[in-house]
């Protein structure tokens, strides 16, 4: 049984950074495109940024593009989101999520494309 379990979040001031984490167990997540994406207080479930199955494409949201970072370490079994130049309204609470199907390079942006869920941890930008 695949679980997802994110950690990092916090409260961070604008204009400052948080690393994500995504650990992965009961399967190896290699081979399979991972993605993170957040909810806002009373906001649609929103894509942030997704990696390939082999790494070696991402895809960023226009509105994190330039800030937030996605990489993985298969090794680890994880996924990371670095966010760096916070705003307030990047405050939501950050999903990640694993593809059920290999694929090295395609890189899924809708929530449906995905079927494993973490449990989310919470990011607050405020001063």
């Amino acid at each position: 049984q695949v679980q997802l379990v994110e950690s990092g979040g916090g409260l961070v001031q604008p204009g400052g950074s948080l690393r994500l984490s995504c650990a992965a167990s009961g399967r190896a997540i290699s081979g399979y495109a991972m993605g993170w994406f957040r909810q806002g207080p009373g906001k649609e479930r929103e894509f942030v940024a997704a990696i390939s199955g082999s790494g070696g494409n991402t895809y960023e949201a226009d509105s994190v593009k330039g800030r937030f970072t996605i990489s993985r370490n298969n090794a680890k079994n994880t996924v990371y989101l670095q966010m760096n130049s916070l705003k307030p309204e990047d405050t939501a609470v950050y999903y990640c999520a694993q593809r059920n199907f290999i694929a090295t390079s395609y890189i899924p942006k809708s929530k449906s494309e995905y079927a494993y869920w973490g449990q989310g941890t919470q990011v607050t930008v405020s001063s």
